[in-house]
């Protein structure tokens, strides 16, 4: 009896144990379930504010820079005076911003001139002038870029390339500058205070615009003359027996932004094009080159108040200037009744409109926004004792010749200050022989594509060196863009073959440079990809 008495005891308290598991265990777990349900709810609802809560700024402007007449153009070698303006020079403003509900996150403010290069104290005025009216602005954020029309205004007359221009009766490059930096300054300040909330996409496309205009011969030049000519040079004649080959690729790639306010009105874009606009660099008219009847066919489809941002994408060592089947394309040309600059631009206009029509109902509001300004030092040029040499015989010549005729400085004096630029270099280089030069470089990740600066005619190869390491979707490469030298970068075998554009009075940097600037490019762009993962 005890035992079974003790068993029924047992039996009970399990059971009695049992029902208090029932009891407490289950509500708890029920219990733990909600909570962990009302705190994913939180989390999720949180995020998703969070994202809906950060949205992109857009503004934008457009102002003339087109200089008043007559006015010295700058280029070329020789001095130009133009005494009439064929097409405006326009500087167009894109301002981004991204924010949250009560804060600026970060920022961008793009700014595409129609000027042959940016030189630093132009870059350097403008900001001061921004930030004394908007004194809460970030100026390293806003960068100028050139389109490198060789039809614009002599901008500095301090560089290597001086000209002798008439102290009376042509406007003075102090004046034009004054008037710039009044201007862009201007279109900023109103691009930044127009910004509202927008959207923004991107897309690729394909146009024939570059030639490589540098070739390459089988035989060394018999005379090297003024550019140190070897077995390659810029320009010449493709139809020669000893012409070899072009002496790198051309890219066709057309990259293009599309930004739209909220109202879905098409309001900007950006248009990189990997090659400079200087198809009518030798004239004596002031002209925007290629860019101007772009624009205008843009904005005869989208609206006359589209801002028109044009890019020079890394292309030292291209030009729009037909070395080959010239016959066949010119046909092609005459038949369609345009004019060169206007088939250019048809090309391109055809391409952006391709790209957009295939892109335009991708639009996004919610895409990061990250700006990174860094200055990367760049070792320069070695120059030989060799070189020193012409380069100093080169001064001398044209120095004699200014001597014993005046009027022949319009022709030779840039001549004679490019050669003497590089004399200068190698006495300094005698002293300090680790001489660098500072290049402003701006990174900028907008969603999945990245925008990446550099302040040179940079070869394209390293531009595709850029595009074929980047982490981003899409990679936008400018040229001649923030502050630096805006001098040539060649490759090592440009070097080797000699000529205009890759002897050291053309680059003070060269492809020791040109690496360091690639890596490190590669290097922030990457960065930005890491981080935000």
């Amino acid at each position: 009896m005890k035992k079974s008495s003790l068993s029924i005891r047992d039996n009970t308290t399990n059971a009695g144990i049992q029902h208090l598991n029932n009891n407490h265990i289950v509500p708890l777990i029920i219990e733990s379930r909600f909570i962990l349900f009302v705190l994913l709810f939180i989390t999720t609802l949180c995020l998703s504010t969070n994202l809906q809560a950060k949205k992109l700024y857009v503004g934008t402007a457009e102002t003339e820079i087109t200089p008043t007449l007559p006015v010295a153009l700058m280029g070329q070698f020789r001095m130009r005076i133009a005494d009439a303006t064929e097409s405006p020079l326009t500087a167009n403003v894109v301002a981004l911003e991204l924010r949250d509900e009560n804060n600026s996150l970060d920022m961008a403010i793009m700014v595409s001139c129609d000027v042959v290069i940016i030189p630093a104290i132009y870059s350097r005025r403008v900001r001061s002038e921004v930030k004394k009216l908007l004194p809460e602005l970030d100026v390293k954020k806003i960068f100028l870029n050139s389109t490198h029309t060789h039809t614009s205004p002599v901008l500095t007359n301090d560089a290597k390339l001086q000209y002798p221009i008439p102290k009376e009766g042509v406007l003075q490059v102090e004046e034009y500058q004054e008037f710039f930096v009044q201007q862009v300054t201007n279109a900023i300040v109103k691009a930044w205070k127009n910004r509202a909330p927008g959207s923004v996409t991107w897309g690729l496309g394909h146009a024939s615009i570059a030639n490589n205009r540098r070739l390459v011969f089988s035989n060394r030049a018999p005379d090297p003359g003024p550019f140190l000519n070897g077995t390659a040079q810029m320009y010449g004649s493709t139809n020669s027996p000893d012409f070899m080959n072009l002496e790198g690729m051309a890219e066709d790639d057309i990259n293009a932004l599309f930004f739209w306010d909220e109202g879905s009105k098409l309001i900007a874009i950006a248009i990189d094009v990997p090659c400079p606009a200087q198809e009518v660099e030798g004239r004596l008219a002031v002209n925007a080159d290629y860019w101007h009847p772009v624009r205008q066919q843009l904005k005869q489809r989208f609206g006359m108040d589209l801002c028109i941002i044009g890019w020079t994408g890394v292309s030292g060592d291209q030009s729009p200037h037909l070395l080959y089947r010239k016959s066949a394309e010119e046909r092609m040309r005459k038949l369609r009744g345009l004019t060169r600059l206007e088939e250019i631009a048809r090309r391109i206009v055809l391409s952006v409109e391709e790209i957009y029509e295939t892109v335009k109902n991708e639009r996004r509001s919610d895409v990061q926004l990250i700006h990174k300004v860094e200055t990367i030092d760049l070792p320069m040029t070695k120059i030989s004792e060799r070189e020193y040499l012409s380069a100093k015989a080169e001064r001398d010549k044209y120095a004699a010749m200014i001597d014993a005729d005046p009027d022949a400085a319009k022709k030779v004096a840039a001549r004679m200050t490019w050669n003497a630029d590089a004399v200068k270099r190698y006495e300094m280089q005698q002293v300090d022989p680790l001489q660098i030069d500072a290049a402003e470089v701006h990174v900028l990740r907008i969603g999945d594509i990245v925008i990446c600066t550099n302040p040179y005619e940079l070869f394209t190869d390293y531009g595709i060196r850029i595009q074929a390491r980047s982490k981003a979707l899409q990679t936008f490469t400018i040229q001649l863009t923030g502050i630096g030298m805006g001098h040539y970068i060649p490759t090592e075998k440009a070097v080797d073959g000699g000529g205009y554009s890759a002897v050291p009075q053309s680059c003070p940097v060269g492809p020791e440079g040109g690496n360091v600037l690639v890596d490190r490019t590669v290097e922030l762009i990457n960065e930005l990809w890491s981080e935000s993962n």
